[in-house]
């Protein structure tokens, strides 16, 4: 169950008006949080990202479907049951939950270290091509807050 500051802060996002991966980014927060404060760990930084997203969807933000070219049938249909969980509100398994944390705790906890992020973030942007960075990079220009000089 999400911590009710990141749902605050998804919901807070999601009323300005900002993109689904955005509000799904706090859940991402707090999986690395938890993780760094030791009370899971994670076998990479991918499967951290996973959990947040996991997360997400299961708390109401629509998030789009992951992309078929690079993810397996199965972490397809993963999201899809998330997104409906989303919709429907049901207690998880309990026992189901205990088990859960009881592998990811012999996990390591250097899935969050900032270099295994930055490693991540890197592939993750080769992944997606030099076109797809360039328009990045330019909305993060056109769309950057700007200071005020007075």
């Amino acid at each position: 169950m999400p911590e009710r500051e990141t749902m605050e802060r998804a919901r807070e996002d999601a009323r300005e008006g900002k993109s689904p991966s955005t509000q799904a980014g706090e859940f991402v927060r707090e999986e690395i949080d938890h993780i760094r404060e030791g009370k899971h760990g994670a076998r990479n930084t991918k499967q951290a990202i996973a959990i947040g997203l996991s997360k997400a969807r299961r708390a109401g933000v629509k998030l789009p479907p992951p992309d078929p070219s690079r993810t397996s049938a199965n972490t397809r249909k993963k999201a899809r049951q998330d997104s409906i969980r989303g919709q429907r509100k049901t207690k998880p398994s309990a026992k189901r939950s205990r088990a859960t944390m009881a592998a990811l705790k012999h996990e390591g906890h250097s899935a969050a270290s900032p270099a295994a992020l930055a490693r991540q973030a890197h592939q993750s942007a080769a992944a997606r091509g030099k076109k797809n960075r360039v328009e990045a990079a330019r909305k993060a220009a056109r769309t950057r807050k700007r200071s005020r000089t007075s």
